[in-house]
């Protein structure tokens, strides 16, 4: 691995000897806030602060005594998989009172506390930072009744505040995603997925309402996630006469031969006039109009409930780490901050600026301005928006997986179809990649055919890893046969390789000078040009899951240590974000060479840790991180060394991690980038339309789309060659190496870990709608 660049600012640079960090969680509980609890304590205790648990909320720092805790680095263990927050949460009026604000200042100074991590949503975070705004006067009145020296307003002078979003409803602007919500995503996504195969014994149209009081973002993404036949949210009321079409639609899809209707409803859904849809509303409507068989669900508090997911475990992580970092950064001049999601990026937004722009979003919902709404809440959801509405709406285009399948495949697939289209396209389906495209396995696919893919694991189209150059001829005659206008292939490295043989095929075949895109989909996470791609959330899950139950297996026997190796190929994004997610020890990967020396001193380590309170110990390997130490290797030693103080246990999760229903993360992710990708073909194929014909030679028209940090990027293929390692089939440079570190702080070593990117205070005001997107609203 590259030796870090003397420039770059390290963790080593950060202090935090003599300051005192207290963590709290505040209003309703959501999964994965026991996550961002664990970071918080452990990177704190690392950079030698103070760290104290402050229980049941703002309550129990106005109540004080107990609830105000110091914690240990073992009084986090085992709490990565739980749900809720076991530091207990309370919604607190009398921290709402001057009064009570005054008893909680007293509280913290008696504990030296002036760093506050809030675990939250916009009203737990409001009041800390007018607890920070008044903290300095709370100490003069503290002061002035004799309850606290003079010299401690001096001493204790500043109140730092740092917020993490805890909330499953994604309704506080500034961040793309708040703790909790992908896990009640999954919740979600296993309701309608077990409803749907009743519902299709007995052609049942199900209404669902989730939550979202004031933010749909739950029922729009469940709705794309799950194929929904029609959603309903706050932030845009379906247009007068919805009822009438709403109905036809259901009634087309029953028609199709489709023997279930999906109908999403958020609590908080609004018809133009600002009256609510109730689910019973719903359901009377379709069985007065059509007299289908119509059921409501209700899911209530169960979207709260469960084990938080990967993305959850991994966010909160993150997050908290990020939050420990800038409360070591932050000065007296600082403005309180919200540690916050921006594509793949953490960042830190002025917290009151998120909120502002939440009260904008809710004051632009009750003056019925819902499309300025929709641009309030941020682009993401903006084009969510967009994507779902397309998808409840000439050339002709070929869509064909290729590589090993990964669970998200079939979503992508059926967003392809459906927006290709409703832009005027005729869509073609190619079995089995390019081994099914010379042999001829090639059909036209219609609106309906693809009903019903969201929620299917693996590839219904069929993928194999044959490349094309061997039968680039028999391609070409079929490309010509079907008049093929644009290519979009879904698939991992193979895909890659797939699209620079075709680009090179250009010379030669006339037949590929047409548009040409494709989307990553591989469970490895290991093709160049994307941080995310389609499928690896799914196969965290699997993961995470299963490193889980087998630690819980060992709950009550004597101490023991697992061994779990991971696919990936040379890869080690499985290994290393997998073992992050479930509370690894180690994970030794190919992309960080490692040798004898580092394997016993990670055996040091966790014998040490052994000696103490901690019970089950987890390493992780990627499959082909070293060809010399197996996993086997591994195991023998570890056994060997741990005798007397831990048995070994090893496990090879194998293809399990490829298979299973895609998770609600790739489900979104194919639908959103495969349309993205559609959008691109249908613009490359107006621009090289010309004398009749599809003419397209550019570097530029032969790209891959991936998520590059913030956002989704088209880049030529071409280009990407100089960033991959063909050999190993890797990218040169990935992104979660990063994450790393944290995973060894967190599980008690010293190392360095870089904060070149921290620090940055960015601001909110640029997801505000233009000044004509708001005169076209109101």
């Amino acid at each position: 691995m590259a030796q870090p660049d003397s420039k770059k600012i390290f963790f080593e640079n950060l202090s935090g000897a003599g300051k005192a960090i207290a963590v709290l969680t505040s209003g309703g509980d959501a999964q994965g806030m026991n996550g961002a609890v664990r970071a918080v304590v452990r990177m704190g205790l690392y950079v030698g602060a103070k760290v104290y648990f402050i229980h049941e909320g703002y309550q129990g720092m106005v109540d004080g005594g107990d609830n105000i805790k110091e914690a240990t680095w073992e009084s986090v263990s085992s709490m990565l998989q739980l749900g809720g927050t076991v530091i207990g949460s309370a919604r607190c009026k009398e921290f709402r009172t001057h009064e009570g604000r005054l008893k909680a200042a007293h509280n913290l100074v008696q504990h030296g506390i002036t760093n506050l991590c809030v675990i939250g949503g916009d009203g737990s975070l409001t009041g800390a930072n007018l607890f920070k705004e008044e903290w300095s006067g709370l100490l003069n009145e503290l002061v002035e009744q004799g309850l606290i020296e003079a010299d401690a307003v001096q001493k204790y002078s500043a109140l730092h505040i740092v917020g993490m979003v805890g909330s499953i409803d994604n309704d506080f602007c500034g961040t793309d995603m708040t703790i909790g919500t992908d896990s009640a995503l999954h919740r979600i996504i296993e309701v309608v997925d077990a409803i749907m195969t009743t519902a299709q014994s007995h052609q049942r149209t199900f209404v669902l309402e989730v939550m979202g009081r004031h933010c749909g973002y739950l029922a729009l993404v469940s709705g794309l996630a799950c194929g929904a036949d029609w959603v309903l949210i706050p932030e845009m009321p379906p247009e007068d006469g919805w009822e009438e079409k709403m109905c036809q639609k259901l009634s087309a899809n029953r028609a199709g031969m489709k023997r279930l209707n999906i109908i999403i409803v958020a609590e908080g859904a609004i018809d133009r006039n600002n009256k609510p849809i109730t689910t019973e509303y719903v359901k009377n409507l379709v069985v007065k109009c059509l007299g289908f068989d119509t059921r409501v669900t209700i899911l209530g508090h169960v979207q709260r409930g469960g084990t938080p997911s990967a993305f959850d475990r991994i966010l909160a992580s993150r997050m908290g780490v990020e939050a420990v970092l800038a409360l070591l950064e932050t000065t007296a001049n600082t403005p309180a901050c919200v540690v916050s999601l921006c594509g793949n990026t953490s960042v830190r937004v002025p917290l009151m600026e998120c909120v502002q722009m939440t009260q904008e979003v809710q004051k632009a919902m009750d003056q019925k301005r819902f499309e300025e709404a929709v641009k309030l809440r941020g682009r993401m959801y903006d084009n969510l928006l967009l994507c779902i509405l397309c998808l409840q709406s000439n050339f002709n285009v070929a869509v064909l997986n290729v590589g090993a399948p990964a669970a998200g495949m079939n979503a992508a697939v059926r967003s392809a179809v459906r927006v290709g289209i409703s832009e005027g396209h005729k869509m073609f389906a190619v079995s089995d990649g390019f081994e099914g495209f010379y042999k001829g396995q090639i059909k036209e696919v219609k609106w309906g055919d693809v009903g019903g893919w969201t929620g299917q694991g693996g590839s219904l189209l069929g993928t194999k890893r044959t490349l094309p150059a061997k039968h680039v001829e028999k391609i070409a005659e079929q490309m010509r046969k079907h008049n093929i206008n644009a290519l979009l292939i879904i698939g991992g490295f193979e895909a890659f390789l797939s699209l620079l043989e075709l680009l090179t095929a250009r010379g030669k075949y006339e037949e590929f000078c047409v548009p040409m895109v494709m989307v990553p989909a591989t469970v490895s996470n290991n093709v160049p040009g994307s941080d995310l791609s389609i499928g690896a959330d799914t196969a965290l899950n699997a993961i995470t899951t299963t490193c889980d139950r087998i630690k819980q297996s060992a709950s009550g026997t004597k101490r023991r240590v697992f061994i779990i190796e991971t696919m990936g190929g040379y890869c080690g994004y499985l290994a290393t974000v997998g073992g992050l997610a479930s509370g690894a020890d180690a994970a030794y990967i190919y992309e960080e060479p490692f040798d004898i020396k580092e394997l016993q001193a990670n055996v040091e380590h966790l014998t040490e840790k052994m000696k103490t309170s901690i019970q089950r110990g987890l390493v992780l390997r990627n499959e082909n991180c070293n060809e010399n130490y197996t996993t086997d290797f591994i195991y023998q030693l570890y056994s060997e060394e741990g005798r007397g103080v831990f048995d070994c246990r090893k496990n090879v999760l194998g293809h399990m991690q490829q298979g299973g229903a895609p998770s609600p993360f790739d489900r979104n992710f194919g639908t959103k980038i495969s349309a993205k990708a559609m959008q691109w073909v249908s613009k490359k194929l107006v621009e090289t339309f010309r004398q009749g014909r599809v003419f397209a030679n550019t570097e530029d028209s032969c790209c891959l789309l991936g998520m590059r940090r913030r956002t989704l990027v088209f880049q030529p293929v071409v280009q990407l060659k100089d960033e991959t390692d063909f050999v190993h089939r890797i990218p040169k440079e990935q992104w979660w190496l990063k994450l790393r570190p944290l995973m060894k702080i967190l599980a008690k070593y010293k190392t360095s870990y870089d904060v070149s990117d921290s620090g940055q205070l960015e601001h909110v005001v640029h997801n505000r709608p233009k000044d004509s997107d708001a005169s076209v609203a109101m």
